[in-house]
């Protein structure tokens, strides 16, 4: 006869090994569909996006689907697809859009830039990539301090006139080895004193003014182009006035790889 401490150890063991007991001997199969009910649903991928088209996310949301020709008529909404396009470039979160085979071939049967970049010509400041935008997103005209001639002035009215584009982005950067020349006179060979003439106007402005000469030198380098192509008759200051073309400048941090609007 099993004393009572016996009988006590046989219970436990019975309450403790019959489930692990019962465990072996359930199908494998059903082991494994228990297993994937128990897993979270696997994330849809998301949908690609249109080739020609512009998704600008913003702390608030999505904004609308825009093609170029649609960024074309709505200069204000071109102008915040730029932004936001540098935005994620200084955040280190660029989607490099329309850079696909797709898209050269789209391309290859005309263009509708959306708009017309008048950069500086220095190699850090390639402007698709700041603003990160594709192939046929963008009409540059770049030369050393943005300085423009008659030659930029006509590629500028092509952009506008015939190719469509009603936004003009006037992009300086910080620490401008072209403005700085400006600011300091260096002797310079050749054909670079035509630069530094055309920003000296600019330098003199801002001299004795609060703050680091070239850097206040640059933003006013761009406030001044800015007008000037505001006042450019006969084309961009016509269609200025008729309010069918927006012009603004902007400087490019080299330390930071952000954009801030000049006022």
């Amino acid at each position: 006869m099993s004393s009572p401490r016996h009988t006590f150890e046989r219970r436990l063991a019975c309450y403790c090994f019959a489930p692990l007991m019962a465990l072996a001997f359930v199908h494998p199969t059903a082991i494994a569909q228990s297993n994937t009910q128990l897993r979270p649903p696997a994330k849809k991928e998301a949908a690609a996006k249109p080739t020609g088209e512009h998704v600008a996310v913003t702390p608030a949301g999505t904004s609308p689907v825009l093609t170029n020709e649609q960024l074309q008529a709505d200069p204000e909404a071109a102008l915040k697809v730029l932004l936001e396009g540098n935005r994620r470039f200084a955040a280190g979160e660029t989607i490099h859009p329309r850079q696909d085979i797709a898209r050269i071939r789209e391309t290859a049967k005309g263009q509708k830039p959306f708009a017309i970049i008048v950069g500086c010509s220095d190699s850090r400041v390639p402007n698709e990539i700041v603003f990160d935008q594709g192939l046929g997103d963008l009409f540059i005209v770049r030369t050393a301090g943005q300085v423009s001639t008659y030659s930029s002035w006509g590629s500028i009215e092509f952009a506008e006139e015939v190719l469509g584009a009603k936004l003009i982005f006037v992009l300086g950067h910080t620490k401008c080895g072209a403005v700085q020349a400006a600011v300091r006179l260096p002797e310079v060979p050749g054909h670079i004193v035509t630069l530094i003439n055309d920003i000296k106007p600019a330098a003199q402005r801002v001299k004795g003014q609060p703050g680091d000469e070239v850097e206040n030198a640059v933003r006013e380098n761009v406030r001044m182009q800015v007008e000037k192509l505001k006042n450019l008759e006969p084309v961009l200051a016509k269609r200025f006035r008729e309010g069918k073309l927006k012009i603004v400048g902007g400087v490019y941090d080299i330390d930071t790889g952000l954009i801030r609007l000049v006022e």
